[in-house]
């Protein structure tokens, strides 16, 4: 008891301003002292953040955190508010957007329905598809697409992702949105690629996966949603509703990258694709979902059988995705995982099916993105498994060689089944590359500014934020800077730029 008390009467000042709805557990002590970033310099000690402090460093309002152990969510709590200049406080229970995570939980429900015999993976889905049909183009005059294909985003279609709407916008139609009509702000989903030859992260694709089971069985993702997963799972708070009612209650509401709320009056926004990234969801009960899925690939559990588990954990050649979610690591140290990023709001989940662990981390704040790489590395260390290990950083001892500076160029040589993650994650076609005093800066397309990279050796640079990109220039043998290989180290993807 003694000790207990000091720890409570010890934390009650970080709690208070984070506004934490629990007491600290064990499992959520990761929060106290335990983010730092990805990258540290030569012999920097991690810098201990916390929660609180880190919130308030990225203008984020509010944080819903879940803890998995042994497939079972163990802690969740609530941190700092709904909306800014309100005491509405969030909870583990508190709704909060999710965006592409909403991927997970569609992929979830179409191999719901695959275990129960009423869709076939590897089927066209223009077989099942009756409001709309795959378009045929001159690329790719007859195509077969399957639900296989879409979920791990080798369909080659195109359409990565979608714009919120505000409250006094109009919904499109599903139809719309795959037609690129008005009100959509998307252009149609189209083929970029022949199927299954590329891995192209689509939400257009997802789209269709959502038209295919709607179409399928004559109801709604919303309803096939709540039957086939929130409800086994226990998701009492789980919706693709869309709006999303305020009669929902305890909504985390939407803010921007200074903090302040957006999407007035109402408070947030509206995701017209639902499959692809219209889930509402808490921290409880995202958690029970990374659960369920670990529970199911270990075989104890029945919601999903456990050869269809193992294949959704599995990755689907050329790209990094199995069916729904993203994969990296290897032995017990493999993890699944997937971002959600809408306009407003910024989720994570991450979960690792050898050992039972895993977490999800939801944010109302348009800087989510930092603040996550940061929570993720603390629970990441917690795990133990080294996943994240943090990226060591060296002080030059001579300015970079000139030469490394130029235009760079990708190179389409190397086989998708090497570049994978990159194809996603780092897709450009072009790079620029400048030496400036002691460092390497480069410019991506569409940029006026350069960005510095950090220093790994006189020739290894590197990108740091949720992922890790790592710049490795190639002198010959005839001392000429040939090109740059780009890696992902997390993901083993590599891909290779020539110089110009």
């Amino acid at each position: 008891m003694k000790r207990l008390v000091g720890v409570i009467l010890g934390g009650c000042a970080l709690l208070l301003a984070a506004g934490a709805q629990a007491a600290p557990t064990a499992p959520l002590s990761p929060l106290d002292h335990g983010l730092r970033p990805s990258v540290l310099a030569a012999g920097q000690a991690p810098p201990g953040w916390s929660l609180a402090e880190r919130m308030a460093f990225h203008k984020v309002p509010g944080v819903a955190i879940a803890v998995v152990r042994d497939g079972k969510v163990v802690a969740a709590a609530g941190y700092g508010l709904r909306e800014a200049g309100t005491a509405d406080r969030v909870d583990a229970d508190t709704l909060f957007s999710v965006g592409s995570i909403s991927k997970v939980a569609t992929a979830t429900t179409t191999l719901r329905l695959a275990a129960a015999g009423r869709l076939d993976l590897d089927r066209d889905v223009d077989d099942y598809l009756k409001r709309w049909k795959l378009p045929a183009s001159n690329t790719v005059p007859d195509p077969a697409v399957s639900l296989r294909m879409l979920m791990s985003h080798t369909s080659g279609l195109g359409v990565h992702g979608f714009a919120d709407y505000q409250p006094a916008e109009p919904l499109p139609t599903l139809v719309q949105v795959l037609d690129g009509q008005k009100p959509a702000k998307n252009e149609a989903v189209r083929f970029k690629a022949a199927p299954g030859r590329v891995s192209d992260y689509s939400g257009g694709g997802v789209t269709v996966e959502q038209a295919t089971i709607e179409d399928a069985t004559g109801q709604s993702l919303a309803a096939l949603a709540r039957t086939e997963v929130f409800g086994p799972l226990g998701m009492t708070r789980s919706t693709f509703e869309s709006p999303l009612p305020a009669a929902h209650g305890d909504i985390a509401k939407a803010h921007g990258g200074d903090g302040a709320p957006r999407a007035a009056p109402r408070g947030w926004e509206s995701f017209a694709e639902a499959g692809a990234s219209g889930l509402w969801t808490s921290a409880n009960d995202l958690g029970r979902l990374v659960g369920g899925l670990i529970e199911s690939y270990q075989g104890r559990s029945d919601f999903l059988p456990q050869p269809l588990a193992t294949a959704m954990l599995t990755e689907v050649s050329p790209g990094p995705f199995g069916l729904g979610p993203r994969l990296g690591g290897a032995g017990p140290g493999r993890y699944f995982f997937h971002l959600g990023a809408n306009e407003s709001y910024l989720a994570f989940l991450e979960g690792y099916p050898e050992t039972g662990d895993g977490f999800v981390i939801l944010t109302n704040g348009a800087n989510g993105l930092a603040l996550i790489a940061e929570v993720r590395n603390a629970f990441s260390d917690a795990v133990g498994q080294g996943a994240h290990p943090p990226l060591r950083t060296i002080k030059p001892r001579l300015p970079p060689a000139a030469d490394l500076a130029g235009d760079y160029r990708l190179d389409p040589a190397v086989p998708m089944d090497v570049r994978r993650a990159l194809a996603d994650s780092f897709e450009y076609e072009a790079l620029k590359f400048t030496v400036a005093g002691d460092g390497v800066e480069m410019t991506l397309p569409g940029q006026d500014k350069p960005a510095p990279l950090l220093t790994l050796g006189p020739a290894q640079f590197a990108q740091s934020g949720l992922y890790v990109f790592t710049f490795d220039f190639r002198r010959d043998a005839f001392g000429k800077v040939r090109g740059v290989t780009v890696a992902m180290p997390e993901t083993g993807s590599t891909a290779y730029y020539v110089r110009e």
